[in-house]
């Protein structure tokens, strides 16, 4: 297997934009309300920047000079860039974004405020408001799942197969037996 070396300008300048993967999230017209709901959430939050539309390209990208082009935010240290694309690609659950729970209230927050408008799913996953699919999932439930004891694993599985929201009690019943 052949291993590949990225080029400095990439990998190693801490000062290029290119630093790091982010990732890009098409909305239709609402990547500013979506930024702002996401970094009212998470900690250590903030918009970063803002670009607009101008009447170049108006013919390819459809939109009024001045709306909302992209919103480039940050979600606790990580790199988000929101795009207004249009409406010819929405969001599905091949992409989510797990958010690692260090306890019970933890998961309660992330859960309430990203169902907020959106929608509760199977498993810990929600989907918010902008259609855009999280798994809230505490730390414990990983540990207890890494575990060498096969039927301790299977116990907790079947626990939370039957969840919606995590409740780490519950799994930890499941994981004792």
């Amino acid at each position: 297997m052949e291993t590949r070396t990225a080029p400095r300008s990439v990998a190693k300048d801490k000062n290029s934009p290119l630093r790091q993967i982010t990732p890009c999230l098409w909305f239709d017209d609402k990547a500013e309300d979506a930024a702002n709901f996401y970094v009212s959430i998470f900690p250590n939050s903030h918009i970063r920047t803002i670009s607009r539309y101008g009447a170049e390209g108006k013919e390819i990208h459809g939109k009024e000079e001045g709306t909302v082009m992209t919103v480039a935010f940050t979600l606790d240290g990580q790199d988000f860039v929101g795009l207004n694309g249009g409406p010819h690609f929405t969001f599905d659950e091949a992409i989510s974004f797990q958010i690692p729970c260090a306890d019970q209230e933890e998961v309660d927050y992330y859960w309430a405020r990203l169902s907020e408008g959106g929608q509760e799913g199977p498993c810990g996953w929600v989907k918010d408001r902008f259609g855009l699919s999280w798994q809230v999932v505490p730390n414990a439930m990983l540990e207890m799942m890494q575990d060498a004891d096969s039927a301790k694993v299977a116990r907790v599985t079947a626990a939370f197969l039957q969840m919606k929201k995590f409740d780490i009690a519950q799994l930890r019943a499941a994981f004792e037996g």
